[in-house]
């Protein structure tokens, strides 16, 4: 599933090739993958134009001029891409980012007033496009679980640990997937960010102290930042609004390092299972 920095680098890149383009028409294979009334379509989506596009956690908002809002999920293997006089792909990493569309993957294609278009993917139909007032966001309740933002300017250290204290018998690794502790956190960067910070996934929140929360914190920003400055993770066809892949990966320091030693202390990097996930940890310096 994408993680914060990819959808963050799908949202900058589109930001720089929707915005301010009216919508002509839409069409959608199912209403699981684009679950609106037909009138709403008509009255709210068809001949809108695109004012902004905001991110929340994983979640894309392209607001419309008229103070309704599309919602995108990309869950699992979703796309968009862009084609018109350049062509803007991120994702899931398949040949669908480079491939002629629509294609079988293809659920919601939009045709904007100049001709280009812009299209949602995605193989697994786990994800959405939903259209809804503006004001109402706030009410869903994904929007009222999930937790705050973790690159936000004014979110300190102090309020990061405090976010944790409602899972103290939780393994660290499990509470930072939670995304009503903090949104937009997936397996990558729990552990890229933990390695950073010398904590083994294992151990339960309850044991960690406040300067290892401020480290935690400290690291989780940095690799994030840079994962969004390389434009994300993937090292496959997944590129960004340049056409290049996203290269977080060359970057990586233990996840998928398993059998190549720690870029710190040399040790051999393992992959055990945390929280139900594969999990990549330098057995000397992230200690139990």
């Amino acid at each position: 599933m994408p993680e914060l920095p990819e959808v963050e680098t799908v949202r900058r890149g589109l930001a720089k090739l929707i915005i301010g383009k009216t919508i002509q028409s839409v069409s959608y294979d199912t209403p699981k993958g684009f679950p609106n009334a037909r009138e709403d379509v008509k009255a709210f989506l068809i001949g809108a134009s695109i004012t902004d596009i905001r991110r929340r956690a994983k979640v894309l908002i392209i607001d419309l001029n008229n103070d309704y809002s599309l919602l995108i999920h990309l869950k699992m293997t979703g796309q968009l891409v862009f084609v018109g006089d350049v062509r803007f792909g991120a994702g899931h990493p398949n040949d669908s980012l480079v491939n002629t569309l629509p294609d079988k993957s293809t659920r919601v294609s939009f045709v904007f007033k100049d001709g280009s278009r812009l299209y949602f993917n995605d193989q697994r139909k786990f994800g959405w496009v939903r259209l809804m007032p503006s004001i109402e966001i706030p009410n869903i309740d994904f929007m009222k679980k999930v937790g705050p933002e973790p690159l936000e300017v004014d979110f300190t250290a102090k309020q990061f640990a405090e976010r944790f204290t409602r899972r103290p018998k939780t393994n660290i690794k499990a509470a930072i997937l939670d995304q009503s502790v903090i949104a937009g956190v997936g397996n990558i960067y729990a552990d890229e960010s933990l390695w950073g910070a010398k904590i083994h996934p294992k151990r339960l929140v309850s044991s960690i102290t406040t300067e290892e929360f401020e480290s935690l914190y400290t690291e989780l920003r940095k690799v994030m930042n840079l994962a969004i400055e390389k434009g994300g993770s993937s090292n496959s066809t997944y590129v960004n609004a340049e056409g290049k892949k996203g290269s977080y990966m060359d970057f990586a320091r233990a996840f998928r390092r398993e059998g190549l030693p720690c870029p710190r202390c040399g040790t051999i990097i393992e992959k055990l299972r945390v929280a139900g996930r594969g999990t990549h940890i330098c057995p000397f310096c992230q200690t139990l």
